[in-house]
């Protein structure tokens, strides 16, 4: 009993975070049809310096951190980015009405990371005084590219079958339709001929095998992302160069209220895309209602692996699994759009900004802070 109260005590207390009422504030204006707006550069501006400031303290934690430390949750980041597609798979994709692509489009978008959700978690735990290692900032490639990847090649791999089958059943009925009786005169009367009714090229007879999925492209693809791209120049800066003074002149003095602002659009974005989710049905407002929690439980318990065999703080714990819970807002949609063009955008995207980002900052980082104080104390 004193677990549960002190959990429920510490969940309810996390609600009232300044960062999460600037997201409320911002659904209630958009559900209000208020004229508020803020422009598209000034968001993109506020994302690149989050993830500068964020890639810079990670960077400059790098430089100084003990890397066998911190290879245990990156292999963890990474599994975890890759169980999410394979869940989303077997699970969404089983529901009536869904189609496999479009489900595993949207479970590559849950399973890669959202800067801005990373941010939010960060910033609660500085409030909160809750001490993490600053390299924990790092694991968000570890996530985010495996992810993605993996989702861009299953459903690859998937539309490919889906071709191969449809080819040997064109290729079947033509067999059984070259069995019947053939009436005189259409009997092949050249060479030529006879190799074009037996579907014969210049290379031999067509091929059955699906296309090879590239995946050095794919990478690519994820590594050239606005989000992602300022992210790893923000690492590289901060274990390259002593970026110490602009970072604590410039960028951290700055970095909470800018993310006011970044969660106040984001909640106004939540309410506008509820009319896409409408379009693809309940299964996917189920599946992201739920899903950021599956995956943020998930990874919180390999964080607490990681937490007793190495010693992983109680913060990298909780930011790991507000990773795992969030889904990517910047980078994945392009990414997925051009690997997976198949696939319905309204679904993964209306999916995850409407009801699956709003969880992951709304209820996931309170919980999985109030889990982490109940369960490992401070």
């Amino acid at each position: 009993m004193d677990f549960l109260s002190d959990f429920f005590t510490l969940f309810l207390g996390k609600l009232q975070s300044p960062t999460l009422g600037f997201l409320i504030g911002g659904m209630v204006v958009a559900a209000l049809n208020s004229r508020l707006a803020i422009p598209d550069a000034i968001y993109k501006f506020i994302v690149f310096m989050l993830l500068i400031k964020v890639g810079l303290s990670g960077g400059i934690a790098i430089r100084n951190a003990n890397l066998a430390q911190m290879l245990l949750p990156a292999v963890f980041a990474v599994i975890t980015g890759m169980l999410i597609v394979f869940i989303g798979r077997y699970t969404l994709a089983k529901l009536p009405g869904v189609k496999v692509v479009d489900a595993i489009a949207t479970a590559g978008l849950f399973g890669a990371v959202s800067g801005s959700t990373l941010a939010a978690g960060i910033t609660v735990l500085e409030s909160e005084g809750i001490t993490y290692e600053p390299w924990a900032a790092a694991l968000y490639p570890f996530m985010d590219i495996p992810a993605l990847v993996t989702a861009i090649v299953v459903a690859s791999v998937y539309v490919s079958k889906q071709k191969s089958l449809k080819n040997q059943e064109s290729l079947s009925k033509e067999e059984s339709l070259s069995k019947e009786p053939v009436a005189a005169g259409e009997y092949p009367t050249t060479r030529q001929e006879y190799r074009n009714q037996q579907r014969i090229t210049a290379q031999g007879y067509p091929s059955q095998e699906p296309e090879r999925v590239k995946i050095w492209p794919i990478v690519q693809e994820s590594l050239q992302g606005s989000a992602l791209s300022a992210l790893l120049l923000g690492i590289a800066l901060g274990i390259l160069t002593q970026p110490e003074s602009v970072y604590e002149s410039f960028f951290d003095p700055l970095f909470r209220g800018l993310l006011s602002i970044l969660m106040l659009v984001m909640g106004m974005e939540a309410t506008a895309r509820l009319g896409e989710l409408r379009k693809v049905g309940q299964w996917y407002a189920l599946y992201a209602f739920v899903a950021p929690l599956l995956h943020g439980f998930i990874a919180f318990g390999l964080g607490m692996i990681a937490h007793y065999a190495t010693g992983f703080s109680a913060g990298g714990v909780v930011l790991l699994a507000v990773i795992a819970a969030s889904s990517s807002d910047i980078s994945g949609p392009p990414t997925l759009r051009a690997g997976i063009p198949s696939a319905n955008p309204s679904a993964y995207i209306g999916s995850s900004t409407a009801v699956g980002t709003p969880i992951a900052l709304a209820v996931g980082i309170p919980l999985f802070i109030g889990l982490a104080q109940a369960v490992m104390g401070g």
